[in-house]
């Protein structure tokens, strides 16, 4: 039986649907002890294009003196952990976002496509992660599913906020990529290698794995961190790279950081276009091997915690529609529940 779009989409936004109910019963089991809501933007780096925005609503299961359950889709990924032994503790993070790019010119109809500029695209995920924590080393987990396309909402976000806030109104999004099922798992390591006498800085190696219609990568980075109370909390540098978060203090604390990272990009839905995707889309020639920048300041007291961050997920990008995705500004507000 053939499979009309109609059809397909109905399918898709039931899906959208059953995931917002399996990360409310997940939410609901879960110990939430914290609450982060993030932010990315280009806006933050002076564009208005590529890259528009993302944002991403996290829950952190952070129980003292226990680990946290692992959460039901990051079971898949359990395996590749360590023995956790009597000396880890762990904190679980379930999240959902909402991402979305656009052409340079969102008025120009019809829209300039790829491989010539970047297509109109959105993703709405819901990602399950695990951090398990040791003394000079931590680990993380993370499976991630989601739909691109309608059902993923990326035009009526973008269509509501510009009408807010009196922007021009985005035109050509009937020319966004096919609805389609994602996913991604990852896998990641972060190792202290070295901290000062004081205690007021710290130098922190990575590794990561991700696979996935959403992206596949492989890479290695480093993160050097200034300031107060960083013993506790070097294991958020994991989710860097996710931009489903970034680093916070979970303590009263601040601490300013800086880091550099290489990776192999093998595919990202974004670049390449989704599966079901017209047959005439052209890829965009983006580089393979990559070499990815961010600094930034995190800052908590008491019950609250805030991260700004500037970030270049490819400094030495040839090509100007890739260039445009690649550039981004991140915020995040994180507060403790009662």
């Amino acid at each position: 039986m053939t499979i009309n779009s109609a059809q397909k989409t109905r399918r898709l936004i039931g899906l959208t649907l059953a995931l917002c109910v399996v990360t409310g019963a997940q939410v609901a089991r879960a110990e939430v002890e914290w609450v982060s809501f993030t932010m990315d933007n280009d806006t933050f780096v002076g564009n208005d294009n590529g890259y528009t925005n993302g944002i991403y609503v996290s829950w952190f299961d952070t129980p003292e003196g226990k680990p946290a359950d692992i959460g039901f889709l990051a079971q898949a990924m359990k395996w590749s952990l360590p023995d956790s032994g009597s000396s880890g503790i762990g904190f679980d993070i379930k999240t959902i976002g909402q991402t979305m790019i656009t052409p340079d010119d969102i008025e120009e109809d019809p829209p300039i496509l790829p491989p010539d500029d970047l297509p109109y695209g959105g993703l709405l995920f819901y990602a399950d992660t695990f951090v398990q924590i040791h003394q000079t080393v931590a680990d993380s987990i993370s499976v991630t599913i989601g739909v691109v396309g309608e059902p993923s909402l990326a035009e009526d976000t973008q269509k509501f906020v510009h009408d807010v806030i009196s922007s021009d109104e985005p035109c050509c999004w009937d020319e966004q990529l096919d609805d389609e099922v994602v996913f991604q798992v990852s896998r990641g390591r972060v190792w202290k290698t070295w901290a000062s006498d004081s205690g007021n800085s710290d130098f922190l190696l990575s590794a990561d794995l991700a696979l996935g219609t959403i992206s596949s990568q492989v890479g290695a980075g480093f993160m050097y961190r200034y300031g107060k109370q960083l013993r506790n909390s070097f294991a958020t540098a994991l989710l860097v790279n996710s931009r489903t978060a970034n680093p916070v203090s979970s303590q009263t604390g601040w601490y300013l950081f800086a880091g550099a990272r290489a990776s192999y990009l093998g595919n990202q839905i974004f670049l390449d276009g989704s599966k079901s995707y017209d047959d005439d889309f052209d890829e965009i020639d983006y580089q393979e091997d990559r070499v990815s920048v961010t600094a930034g300041l995190a800052y908590s007291w008491k019950e609250w915690s805030f991260t700004f961050a500037m970030n270049d997920l490819n400094i030495d990008e040839d090509d100007d529609s890739a260039e445009e995705y690649s550039e981004y500004g991140t915020f995040t507000l994180a507060w403790k529940l009662d």
